[in-house]
This record gives structure tokens, C-alpha cells and sequence, in this order.
């Protein structure tokens, strides 16, 4: 049995859809914020554009088509944790942030994915995670190729997800809930052959399991009575003006084409 209040107080935010360089700008807003309240936060949002982004160490400089994705109408973005890339438009993105005396990073990653599973399964998705197997490497392959130890999967098939980083005070832990499939079309947008003629194995969705999309409002809600259930029954929500300010002077950062263009 998890104690209660492992991640001590929580709060529940689900934001308004934003740009790519908004989105990971809240999320070190919050992560920040874990570090200086010792709240954790869990988090629900999505994006007012669809937003191809790169994991931190990924390597993309010179390996996709720039013009290509633009002329798409898909914005970049550079994620601050690791992973593939992802094309954020037909999913819904959670996030959470804590304080780093949630516990070491596999036991955090296990109690986060508790809590997805149980948010899935509130909505009629019952996920389990993927064996342990060779950690993927960063790569212009993408997110959903292949699950990772510790990913969501429903029969074999990826259908969360999930990258952790933290520094020495608080861990930030963010990653994509497939509605439906677009990450097939990641491959046209790569200029070298690695993935150039390879498919990507059809990931599950929520639209395919459930015969329907539910919306982010439906997920959200889902979510946090797993977030009550689980770790705080007294948990509330955080209106996103709580940490807009400092979000705000957090996009800069995801702006620069020398941090989104680094590797």
C-alpha cells in the first residue's frame, strides 16, 4: 500500500491550450513552484496548435525538414525532459510536478503511472506497463515507435507516453495521452534514412478503445479523482493565474532557436 501523502498536498490545474513554448514554460514554472511550496501539482492541457517537440538530448538539428513541418502549420518546441519526438495535436498532455522528496526516480515514475492507470480506467481503458526492456536512445525516431520500461501500453500497443527530469529540488514529469493516431506522420517530416521508409507501429488510442474521443475536461476529470483517491482526498484546483507571471518569463527560453535547435 502507497501512504496517502507521499508527494504531500496536492493541487489540480488544467490550463487553457497554449503554445508549444507556453506549455513548457508552466511546466517549469510549476516545477519550480514544487521546489518552493513542497506542493506537487497535476496538471492537464493541450495545445492551441499542433506542436512537433523534441526530447532534451534528442537529435534533430539537420534531421528534419523545417520548411516542411511549417509549411504544415505545425509549430517546434524543445521539451525540458528527455524522450522522442511527439506531434502534440490529437492527445491530451498531463504533467506533474513535486518536490524531490516524492522519492527516487523509478519509485516517483511508479506512483505517477498508479495514477494514470487508475485515471485510464475511470474513463474504461485499462493499461498496463511495458516489460523492462533496452532503454530507447535519443533519435529522430519517434516517441511511440517502441514503449520504454515503465510506459502504458493496452495489448503491447504504446498508448501513454511519459519522460521524468528534476533537479536537486523538485522533479517535473510530463508526457501525451493518445486520443487518436497522428504520430504515423512524423517520418515524412525527417530528412536522413533512419526512419525515412519505416512505418511507426500503430500506437492504441482513447478514441479507438473507447468508440468515442473523450475531450481534455473529460480526462482532466478522471484524473484528479485518481489524484483524491490515491494520494489527497483534500486536493484542489490551482487557477492557471496562480503561475502565469512566472510562466511568462519562462517562454523566452522555448523560443530560442539555439535551445530548440541544440542537438
Amino acid at each position: 500500500m502507497h501512504s496517502r501523502r507521499s508527494f504531500g498536498h496536492w493541487r489540480l490545474l488544467i490550463a487553457a491550450p497554449r503554445s508549444g513554448a507556453e506549455n513548457m514554460a508552466r511546466d517549469i514554472a510549476l516545477q519550480m513552484r514544487a521546489a518552493r511550496t513542497g506542493e506537487s501539482v497535476f496538471s492537464i492541457y493541450s495545445w492551441s496548435r499542433p506542436t512537433l517537440s523534441f526530447g532534451r538530448n534528442q537529435p534533430a538539428s539537420g534531421l528534419y525538414d523545417v520548411e516542411k513541418i511549417r509549411a504544415s502549420g505545425i509549430d517546434i518546441v524543445r521539451r525540458p525532459t528527455g524522450g522522442r519526438a511527439i506531434l502534440h495535436d490529437h492527445e491530451v498532455t498531463y504533467s506533474v510536478t513535486a518536490p524531490v522528496n516524492a522519492g527516487p526516480l523509478r519509485e516517483a515514475y511508479s506512483r505517477i503511472n498508479l495514477v494514470l492507470q487508475t485515471g485510464l480506467a475511470r474513463l474504461g481503458v485499462f493499461a498496463e506497463t511495458a516489460l523492462p526492456a533496452q532503454r530507447p536512445l535519443p533519435s529522430v525516431l519517434s516517441c511511440f515507435h517502441t514503449p520504454g520500461e515503465g510506459e502504458l501500453v493496452v495489448q503491447g500497443c504504446k498508448l501513454v507516453g511519459s519522460a521524468q527530469w528534476r533537479d536537486e529540488r523538485a522533479l517535473l514529469q510530463h508526457g501525451s495521452i493518445l486520443v487518436d493516431d497522428d504520430q504515423s506522420s512524423l517520418p515524412i517530416f525527417n530528412i536522413g534514412a533512419e526512419t525515412g521508409s519505416e512505418s511507426i507501429p500503430v500506437p492504441a488510442t482513447l478514441h479507438g478503445l473507447l468508440g468515442r474521443a473523450p475531450d481534455a475536461s473529460e480526462v482532466a476529470s478522471a484524473m484528479f479523482d485518481a489524484v483524491r483517491s490515491l494520494e489527497d482526498e483534500d486536493a484542489i484546483e490551482l487557477d492557471e493565474d496562480e503561475v502565469r507571471k512566472e510562466t511568462l518569463q519562462h517562454v523566452p527560453h522555448f523560443l530560442d532557436e539555439d535551445w530548440t535547435w541544440r542537438r
